[in-house]
């Protein structure tokens, strides 16, 4: 693991500090794109870090003997800015700070959506200039369809995600030198993996109010501004819904007859509209089932993670009460990290929580809390009856003991997620 780097830059006559690790995993798939025509686009939820991967590249480039002065960065959510929200604006502006650098142009555009029609003049710039450009965003759509439209071809798409367990230790361990690890993972399952939360130290009240923060500014920003959502009530009550059910399978007829009971007449449609909206805005993540003796994608009775589970825990509470289904989505979001494809497999009348795919490699994760029981433990482990090959298979829960058998392998959820490799 990297040491903990802490940056001051200037921004708009004020000096910021944030507290950076150097986040590898990300690092050594941006790299090779560095320096390169390709457009770097870097998307998650907000202020899951992609400002300070931003930064971490700069310093790159810095590394490798590039002037500071060759760079033009620009975050739009500063107000010092909004005189640059149209493409004629920006586009004028970059093109005559870029004639008094001599060489090459590093261009880094911080919530690039904030500009009117900024597709256009990215793609401008890409064309007339000598130049590097890395922007981000917090929506998803945003940055693939519409980027599509005017650069096809001509982007590579980064997904930034809140911090793994290993880097919320690498932050955390300096905090609490002397705490054991199950209870640096308890802080772990509340805390959650928001990058900022290092900053007041992990201290619980400022970081439930920061966490609900987020979340309201998720909801109205990036949800109910965006998609232009009137009836706010309405997507308050589905994302409770569906925070407070993360990990369980999901019918919006379900839903709708729910909502039905409390006099709310909702279609379906609508339900699956504003958690679409959601997962735009990397709220949330759907995981389709999958049929793995027919090989095909179930079309209903999907499953939604939650971006982080910290938010979870300030918005609703209860993530040690659900702590089955925390794991999960822990789990999951590591997956995620990892670069997997990942669906819910279905097999015969069993379950399979997690069918990854990474490049034609496959990997199979049951996710549990303790194998407290003979039941449990023929639940876990029988899950894999009816899987043929000889992909590895993993039961994943927080018991400390190795209970492998059978070919499938059992790990402590905590030595699993900070293994480098599994196989």
């Amino acid at each position: 693991m990297s040491v903990i780097n802490v940056l001051y830059y200037a921004q708009a006559q004020t000096r910021r500090l944030i507290i950076m690790i150097k986040r590898e995993m990300y690092m050594k798939r941006i790299r090779p794109f560095i320096g390169t025509e390709l457009i770097k686009v870097m998307t998650g939820i907000r202020r899951c870090g992609k400002s300070v991967m931003l930064e971490l590249i700069k310093a790159e480039l810095m590394e490798s003997g590039v002037s500071p002065a060759q760079f033009i960065s620009i975050n739009f959510e500063n107000l010092n800015y909004a005189y640059l929200q149209t493409a004629k604006a920006l586009h004028n502006e970059i093109t005559k700070r870029a004639t008094e650098i001599n060489g090459k142009a590093y261009l880094f555009f911080d919530e690039i959506p904030e500009v009117k029609d900024w597709e256009k003049c990215i793609n401008s710039l890409r064309v007339s200039l000598d130049c590097d450009i890395y922007i981000t965003g917090s929506n998803a759509k945003l940055l693939s369809s519409e980027l599509s439209t005017y650069l096809g071809g001509r982007y590579v798409e980064f997904i930034i995600y809140p911090f793994s367990f290993a880097e919320f230790l690498e932050l955390y361990r300096p905090i609490a030198p002397d705490e054991p690890i199950q209870k640096c993972f308890q802080k772990y399952l509340l805390s959650g993996g928001m990058p900022y939360l290092a900053n007041i130290r992990y201290e619980d009240a400022p970081s439930r109010l920061y966490l609900h923060d987020l979340f309201n500014s998720v909801q109205l920003k990036d949800i109910v501004k965006r998609n232009k959502i009137r009836d706010v009530d309405l997507l308050e009550r589905i994302i409770t819904y569906v925070i407070a059910n993360v990990g369980t399978t999901f019918s919006a007829t379900s839903l709708s007859k729910f909502l039905k009971s409390e006099n709310r007449t909702v279609a379906p449609e609508t339900i699956l509209n504003y958690i679409k909206y959601c997962c735009d805005a990397y709220l949330f993540y759907q995981v389709k089932r999958e049929d793995l003796q027919g090989k095909q994608i179930l079309a209903s009775n999907e499953k939604y993670y939650i971006a982080d589970h910290g938010i979870r825990e300030a918005v609703f509470g209860g993530n040690m009460r659900d702590i089955n289904l925390i794991l999960e989505n822990i789990v999951y979001l590591e997956l995620l990290r990892r670069n997997y494809k990942v669906t819910v497999g279905k097999t015969g009348n069993k379950e399979i929580d997690f069918v990854c795919d990474k490049r034609g490699e496959k990997l199979y994760v049951q996710v549990t809390y303790l194998l407290a029981s003979d039941e449990t433990i023929q639940r876990e482990f029988g899950a894999y009856d009816n899987i043929r090959d000889n992909y590895p298979k993993y039961v994943v829960s927080l018991d400390e003991f190795d209970m492998s058998r059978n070919g499938i392998k059992h790990r402590n959820i905590r030595d699993f997620l900070l293994a480098e490799e599994w196989n």
